[in-house]
């Protein structure tokens, strides 16, 4: 089997978390190892894995073919662009970039390297977004009029990592939690129409955004998107209202709680949610009503990583595609402008 040999731009929170192990797991890719500024910890979980002490000794080296970047999203545009014309692949972490143009500029040298270049959208391969798009895709519910992709927590106080606290073109909860669950609503739904959006800052001490409410506008449909740091009592994070009848599922994946404490993916029923986390069906079927429990799909980031490995040998197109990004973006620059407007914004 081809290995791809790759090396991440950070082993902070989300490259020894989200990245390291299911690269580790595939067997189709070779960590090499990651760009590490002061503290170097890769070697202690990855012994053979080299600690480069700058993004230019990972471009230089003409072994790596895969560049994950996993830095803060205000330099993923500087050290993206800099990765693909280096003629490597590139797997950006959300948000993509700061603007859509950004974005756009980043896919065009993509194309004209003829390299892959994917945004790590995570969240779409999560057990109960996967549920909730089997329940879309089976036309249960008929044809949609009201749906709500909610990503709400309990985080009142400040993140220890400044620079998600410090005010900056790619601070704030919109960029963070926000590009998530657009991006799931943009991979069902397609493009809206026109968008609105409020937004704000409620944690005690806050610089940056830490409340988002949305209203994507389609010709029939109407997908409310949202995110909140002070909800200590959580509403469904999915809630779908059609003409037959209607989904609710809470947000029960535990893939990144396992991650964090230290579980490898590997691990026996790795994708599982906690007892009761089941969605509701309540809807019309042959003419009967019913309201029973959907068992939840099977969640696994590894399979992310498995689109990448057949985008990057087969040709297949990327899991995430450059597109997908610049229409996150898009949506995302538009409840910027919206809000501090006051209005619709059209998307054209």
């Amino acid at each position: 089997m081809k290995t791809i040999r790759t090396a991440l731009l950070s082993f902070g929170m989300s490259g020894k978390i989200f990245h390291a192990p299911f690269l580790a797991l595939h067997p189709g890719f070779e960590l090499l190892g990651s760009w590490e500024r002061s503290k170097k910890l890769i070697q202690k979980e990855y012994p053979q894995a080299i600690s480069y002490p700058s993004l230019e000794a990972i471009l230089e080296d003409k072994s790596i073919e895969l560049v994950i970047v996993n830095t803060p999203i205000n330099t993923h545009f500087e050290y993206t662009k800099a990765v693909l014309l280096a003629g490597k692949h590139a797997v950006v972490e959300k948000a993509f970039t700061v603007t859509a143009a950004e974005a756009i500029e980043l896919d065009a040298i993509a194309r004209e390297k003829r390299v892959k270049l994917s945004v790590f959208q995570n969240r779409r391969w999560d057990s109960d977004f996967k549920t909730v798009k089997k329940v879309f895709e089976q036309g249960l519910l008929g044809d949609l009029v009201e749906v709500t992709f909610a990503y709400e927590q309990h985080l009142p106080d400040l993140n220890t990592k400044a620079h998600l606290e410090t005010p900056s073109p790619g601070a704030g909860l919109l960029r963070d939690r926000g590009s998530h669950v657009t991006d799931q609503a943009l991979s069902l739904f397609g493009m809206p129409d026109a968008v609105f959006a409020d937004l704000r800052i409620v944690r005690r001490g806050s610089q940056v955004n830490d409340y988002f409410d949305m209203l994507l506008y389609y010709p029939d449909l109407r997908v409310r998107v949202k995110g909140s740091f002070i909800c200590r009592e959580m509403a469904p994070a999915y809630i779908l209202h059609g003409q037959l009848g209607s989904f609710l599922k809470k947000r029960g994946d535990l893939q990144e709680d396992r991650l964090v404490a230290g579980e490898k993916p590997d691990a026996q029923n790795w994708s599982g949610e906690a007892e009761g986390m089941e969605g509701i069906l309540h809807t019309l079927r042959n003419g009967e009503v019913i309201r029973e429990t959907v068992p939840t799909e099977k969640g696994n980031y590894l399979d992310y990583y498995e689109g990448i490995y057949q985008s990057i040998i087969n040709g297949t197109p990327e899991p995430v595609t450059g597109r997908d990004g610049i229409n996150t973006m898009r949506v995302l620059e538009a409840a910027l402008k919206s809000n501090e407007e006051g209005r619709v914004i059209p998307i054209f």
